[in-house]
């Protein structure tokens, strides 16, 4: 069988290289800090499996339940399209 995605509207802000935007984006998704050999790595974000890291590019999603969890550009222009507010 094939099942298309029910249309639902989420709220999403994507990281990129502005510092106090970003700050902003981490608070807004209670990210924390991390250590990592990559320089790109911004902050872990605690999502339903566990936490997973946010880096540059990536996309913040809240969920229909009220949790966050990171997506990749191509992923996020693949599944989501605008709506207006």
């Amino acid at each position: 069988m094939k099942y298309r995605k029910k249309p639902v509207v989420i709220e999403a802000r994507q990281l990129g290289n502005d510092y106090d935007e970003d700050v902003d984006i981490m608070r807004w998704c209670h990210g924390e800090p991390c250590d990592s050999d990559e320089t790109l790595v911004l902050f872990q974000i605690r999502t339903l499996e566990g936490p997973l890291l946010a880096r540059e590019g990536d996309w913040i999603i809240r969920g229909v339940k009220g949790e966050f969890y990171p997506c990749k550009p191509d992923i996020f222009i693949a599944t989501y399209e605008a709506v207006e507010p």
